[in-house]
């Protein structure tokens, strides 16, 4: 019991909150190019290169949300080359995805070694943070306030992103489209929608909300860079969206559990448990849900082949 008090407080759910922030964000990039029927597993890629743009930017400058557009810049400019590569070269997506996150890692890396020496990680003179975000008298507000309080920009963000992209997608012509397209493209096509035009500006809108997640995740506590920092972060993002089935609402409530996992995890091992057996919960997690989700697309695919139109024209 005393374990269980020790995981569970509002400290954890601070941590929660700030761990669920890049991967909400980056889920729902995912989820906008899945509405148009691209998986995009670029993902940990757009992350990692936003994460060392942010740090060698922002603390070039001497400004953390200069590093923040410039994570933003980086991502956007890694969809581009996906973009590019997918959808005008015809490359296959997933292969793309995986070529783009092999030239984060190994870009990343070299950059390291070119700009400050070392290819592991930056040095502590090259550090920048985000400003923290306080509520005033609200943080005492028990547990909640707690919480909340001293929170990044960027977690308020990425919450917000939730209702906004579901307007884009739900209530906007550009979401129509992307919705259609990803439904049947031949007759997107036929209906005038410019097919290519819409993938490719999800997979810029993808690029955005990656470039976003890797500037909280590498300015929200240390405010440096590290090889390989996501850690495969991206995945559980891509895990997180197919759970959720790209629906915003739902993939933020997968991101919650993912980023709680991730949480407890890192408890776990401040309690004493097994550090192995704690750093691979989020990961068990991950794979739980992937099947969960397979076997709901599955049901889903049934259903719909086993659909027949009730009349027929004569």
């Amino acid at each position: 019991m005393n374990v269980l008090g020790e995981i569970f407080t509002a400290t954890t759910l601070f941590v929660v909150l700030m761990k669920v922030a890049p991967l909400l964000l980056a889920a729902l990039g995912g989820a906008f190019t899945q509405q148009g029927n691209i998986l995009n597993i670029g993902l940990e890629g757009m992350m990692l290169i936003g994460a060392f743009a942010a740090i060698s930017v922002g603390s070039a400058v001497g400004n953390p949300w200069v590093g923040v557009l410039a994570a933003i810049a980086a991502g956007l400019l890694l969809s581009v080359i996906y973009a590019v590569a997918s959808l005008w070269l015809k490359a296959d997506f997933i292969v793309v995805g995986i070529g783009v996150n092999l030239l984060a890692a190994g870009l990343s890396v070299f950059l390291l070694q070119v700009i400050y020496g070392n290819p592991g990680t930056t040095p502590s003179t090259s550090t920048i943070s985000l400003p923290r975000v306080s509520l005033g008298p609200l943080a005492n507000i028990p547990v909640i306030g707690q919480a909340l309080n001293d929170q990044t920009a960027l977690v308020w963000l990425a919450f917000l992103c939730v209702p906004l992209a579901s307007v884009v997608l739900y209530r906007t012509r550009y979401g129509v489209h992307l919705r259609a397209v990803g439904e049947d493209e031949a007759a997107a096509a036929a209906a005038g929608i410019g097919v290519t035009k819409v993938k490719a500006q999800s997979i810029l809108i993808s690029g955005v909300l990656c470039g976003l997640a890797g500037a909280q995740l590498a300015m929200a506590t240390l405010g440096s860079f590290t090889a390989g920092m996501t850690s495969g972060r991206g995945f559980i993002a891509v895990a997180a969206l197919t759970f959720g089935l790209a629906k915003p609402v739902r993939t933020m409530v997968a991101a919650f559990i993912f980023g709680a996992a991730d949480a407890v995890a890192d408890q776990l091992g401040i309690a004493g448990f097994n550090s192995n057996i704690a750093l691979m919960t989020p990961y068990v997690i991950t794979i739980v849900a992937l099947v969960l989700a397979g076997i709901q697309f599955r049901k889903i695919r049934t259903a719909r082949t086993s659909v027949t139109p009730a009349t027929q024209p004569a």
